[in-house]
C-alpha cells in the first residue's frame, strides 16, 4: 500500500457521539508533556494509596524509570476493598459465560470473599511477598480471582496462555521461578472438553521449583492428582474457611505486580515485568480516556487473560474503576456464527472491545448474522491486537455500529501496559479515519523516525518511537536488564523503540502498519506485509489475508498471499487474476504476488491471531514446530494441500 492508498482524507463522525475539533484533547496532551509531575500527581489521586506518593517520577537511572517511587498501595484493595466499602458492594463485577452457555455472576462483595479465601490458601501454602505464582487457566472466573489473590499478598503472577504446550509452560515457569501453579482439569472448546491438567502434568517433571498445584474443576474430566502436591481449588478454599480475610499487603509502587512472556522474533520469550503503582494509574486512566465507561456499562473485552489485553482491560482497569466486565470462555463462531451478537443481545453489552481478526472473520460470514440480532445496547466499539484494515473498519462501523457508534482503535503493546494511541472519547472525540488509531493519549510523546533516527515528514513511513517515559511502561525484562536496555532503548538513547511501522498523515493522525520485522524486500523495495494484506482485504471478495515472503533468485523475495473469501465467492483462476490485478493497481507492479492461495481457513491461535510462522513453514517446507495453540489443526493441512496443488499448476 502506498501512502496515497491510505484513506487520509476520509473522516467519519458517528451520529451517537459528540465529535469536535480536538482542541480540548490537544490541550490536555500538551499539558501532560509540559508539566508531567504536576499532571500525574493529580491523576494518581484516582487510586487509593496506603501511603500517597510525594514524588511522581524518579528518572535518575534511565531507562529504569520509577513511577510514584515512595507511594504504597495494593492493587487488590483498589479492585475490591474500596468498592466493598462503598455503594458498589452489591454491584456486578463480572458476568461470565462459558463455552457451553452456562452463566455465572459475581458482585464485588462475592468476588472479594473468594479472593480472600484463595489469598489465605496461598499464604497457607507458603507464598510470601515477591514469590511467583504461575497461572495456567482458561478464561474462567478463577483466573482473575487468582491474579487478585496473588496481588493481595504481594506475590507476582505469571500467566501462561492455557493453549500453550507443556514445554512452553515449563520454559516460562522455570524462568520466573514460580513455586505454585494454578491450573484446571480442562476447558471446553467447540463443545468438547480439552485437557489442561494433562498438559501441565507433562511439563511438571521439568519444573523443579513447583511445590503445589492448585486445580480448578471446570470440565469434570478425570485427571491425575499427585498426593502431597496437587490440591483441588475448591478444597483449598474450604480449608481457608468461609469467612477468610487477608489483610492486603502494603506494597511499594515499584514492587513488581506480574511477569508476562511475549515472544520476540528471535530467541527465548521475553519476561516483561510490570510494577504496581504506575501500571494501575495508567490502566485506570487509559480506560477512562478511551472508552469513558460508566456505572451503567457492561464492558466486554474479548481478549484472553493470558495476554496483556486481558490483564489490563479484563481485570485491573475495569475493576479499579468499579464497572461491570463481561468474560467469555468460548469461540466467536460456536455453536453458530452469531455467538458474539447473541451474547451482546442477551446480556445487554454496551462496550465491545474486539479484534480486527474477528471483524474480518465476521465479514466473511456475511451481514445477515449481525442483522438478526438487536444490538441497540451497544454505545461504543473498539479494536485491539493489530492494525485494522480500512475496509474492515468500515464494515464494523456500518454493519455493527449502524454508523452511529465510535470505533476506538487502540495501539499499544505488552510492554506499554495500556493504550498509547487511541481516540479519546473520555476527553474529546475527534473525527475518525478508517484504519487510524488517531492520536497519542496524554503523556505519550510519540514520533516516527527513519532508520537513521531522524523524524520523518507527514506521509512518510518510519518506525514508531516514544520519546519520554509514561506510568504504564514495563520496568525491565525479568532477570535480563541488559536485554531490556538493548531491545527497547538500545537503538537511540532515551528513546523507546516500538518495533512497529507507522505513518502520520497531514492532519497528524497516526496509522499503524505492522511490525517493522514484517517487511518484504522485493527487488530492493521494502513492502510491509500489513500494507499488502490491507489492499487484499479492500477487495470485495476477500475476508482475510496473510502475506508471507518467499525467497526468489531474481528479486531476492516475492510475496505469497493466503486469503479466505467472503460468503458468495468461490476460488477460481479468474478471481486469482483479478486479485493480482487489484494489487498491481493499488500498490504497484513491484508488489505483485508470486501466488495467491485461496483457503477455507487460515491457521489461528485460540485467541484468534493468525499463525504466520506456520504459513511461512508451508512456504519453505520447514517443520511446523509447536502447534499446541492452533485452534483447528485441519486448517494447516488444507493450506499445505492447496498450496502444493497451486505450485504444480504454476510450474507446468
Amino acid at each position: 500500500m502506498s501512502e496515497t492508498s491510505l484513506p487520509f482524507n476520509e473522516k467519519y463522525s458517528p451520529s451517537n457521539a459528540k465529535v469536535s475539533s480536538g482542541e480540548k484533547r490537544k490541550k490536555e496532551w500538551e499539558e501532560s508533556l509540559k508539566n508531567p509531575q504536576e499532571y500525574w500527581s493529580e491523576k494518581a489521586k484516582a487510586i487509593d494509596w496506603f501511603k500517597p506518593p510525594s514524588k511522581v517520577l524518579d528518572d535518575s537511572n534511565p531507562p529504569f524509570y520509577k513511577w510514584f517511587p515512595d507511594g504504597e498501595l495494593n492493587i487488590s484493595y483498589n479492585a475490591l476493598d474500596r468498592h466493598v466499602k462503598s455503594n458498589r458492594k452489591n454491584k456486578l463485577a463480572y458476568i461470565w459465560e462459558g463455552e457451553m452457555g452456562e452463566v455465572k455472576t459475581y458482585t464485588y462483595y462475592q468476588l472479594y470473599r473468594e479472593v480472600n479465601g484463595l489469598a489465605k490458601a496461598l499464604k497457607d501454602f507458603g507464598v510470601k511477598k515477591g514469590d511467583r505464582v504461575a497461572v495456567f487457566l482458561p478464561v474462567i472466573p478463577e483466573l482473575p480471582i487468582t491474579l487478585l489473590a496473588t496481588a493481595r499478598i504481594g506475590g507476582v503472577h505469571a500467566v501462561v496462555f492455557s493453549g500453550f504446550s507443556a514445554e512452553a509452560l515449563a520454559d516460562r515457569v522455570n524462568d520466573c521461578g514460580a513455586k505454585i501453579l494454578v491450573t484446571a482439569d480442562g476447558s471446553f472448546r467447540r463443545g468438547k472438553p480439552v485437557s489442561i491438567k494433562d498438559n501441565a502434568d507433562r511439563g511438571l517433571p521439568n519444573m523443579p521449583n513447583i511445590e503445589k498445584v492448585i486445580v480448578v474443576k471446570r470440565t469434570g474430566q478425570a485427571v491425575q492428582m499427585k498426593e502431597g502436591r496437587d490440591v483441588w481449588y475448591h478444597d483449598a478454599l474450604a480449608s481457608a474457611g468461609a469467612n477468610a480475610y487477608v489483610e492486603p499487603e502494603s506494597l511499594k509502587s515499584t514492587d513488581p505486580l506480574f511477569i508476562l512472556y511475549t515472544s520476540g522474533t528471535t530467541g527465548k520469550p521475553k519476561g516483561v515485568q510490570h510494577g504496581t503503582g504506575g501500571y494501575l494509574v495508567w490502566a485506570y486512566w487509559t480506560l477512562k480516556w478511551a472508552f469513558n465507561p460508566t456505572d451503567e456499562d457492561i464492558f466486554w473485552c474479548v481478549a484472553d487473560i493470558g495476554w496483556i489485553t486481558g490483564h489490563t482491560y479484563n481485570v485491573y482497569a475495569p475493576l479499579s474503576m468499579g464497572i461491570t466486565a463481561f468474560l467469555f470462555e468460548g469461540t466467536p463462531d460456536y455453536p453458530a456464527q452469531d455467538r458474539w451478537w447473541d451474547i451482546i443481545e442477551r446480556h445487554g453489552i454496551t462496550i465491545l472491545y474486539g479484534t480486527p481478526t474477528a471483524v474480518r472473520m465476521f465479514m466473511k460470514f456475511g451481514e445477515q448474522w449481525v442483522l438478526k440480532h438487536d444490538l441497540s445496547t451497544l454505545r461504543i466499539l473498539g479494536t485491539v491486537g493489530e492494525p485494522i484494515n480500512p475496509e474492515a473498519w468500515k464494515w464494523y462501523y456500518r454493519v455493527v455500529g449502524k454508523g452511529k457508534l465510535a470505533i476506538i482503535d487502540t495501539w499499544w503493546q505488552t510492554e506499554t501496559g495500556g493504550f498509547m494511541i487511541s481516540p479519546a472519547s473520555g476527553i474529546e472525540l475527534t473525527p475518525l479515519k478508517p484504519g487510524s488509531a488517531t492520536f497519542p493519549l496524554p503523556s505519550i510523546n510519540a514520533d516516527i523516525y527513519d532508520e537513521k533516527g531522524q523524524p520523518v515528514q507527514a506521509g512518510t513511513k518510519g518506525v514508531l518511537v516514544i520519546k519520554s517515559p509514561w506510568p504504564g511502561m514495563l520496568q525491565t525484562l525479568w532477570k535480563d536488564s541488559d536485554r531490556f536496555k538493548q531491545t527497547y532503548f538500545g537503538r537511540w538513547p532515551g528513546i523507546y523503540y516500538s518495533g512497529d511501522y507507522s505513518v502520520r498523515d497531514p492532519d497528524g493522525y497516526f496509522w499503524l502498519l505492522g511490525r517493522a520485522d514484517e517487511v518484504l524486500k522485493v527487488a530492493g523495495h521494502r513492502i510491509g506485509t500489513v500494507e499488502l494484506e490491507s489492499a487484499l482485504v479492500a477487495h470485495p471478495a476477500v475476508s482475510e489475508a496473510a502475506v508471507m515472503g518467499k525467497e526468489d533468485a531474481v528479486k531476492g523475495e516475492v510475496p505469497v498471499a493466503f486469503v479466505t473469501l467472503r460468503s458468495g465467492f468461490t476460488p477460481s483462476d479468474e478471481l486469482r487474476a483479478e486479485l493480482i490485478k487489484h494489487i498491481r493497481t493499488t500498490i504497484g507492479p513491484i508488489a505483485t504476488p508470486d501466488a495467491i492461495v485461496m483457503v477455507n481457513k487460515l491457521p489461528k491461535t485460540r485467541s484468534g491471531k493468525i499463525m504466520r510462522r506456520l504459513l511461512k513453514a508451508v512456504l519453505v517446507g520447514a517443520p511446523l514446530g509447536d502447534t499446541s495453540t492452533l485452534e483447528d489443526e485441519g486448517s494447516i493441512e488444507d493450506i499445505k494441500a492447496t498450496y502444493n496443488d497451486l505450485r504444480k499448476q504454476l510450474t507446468k
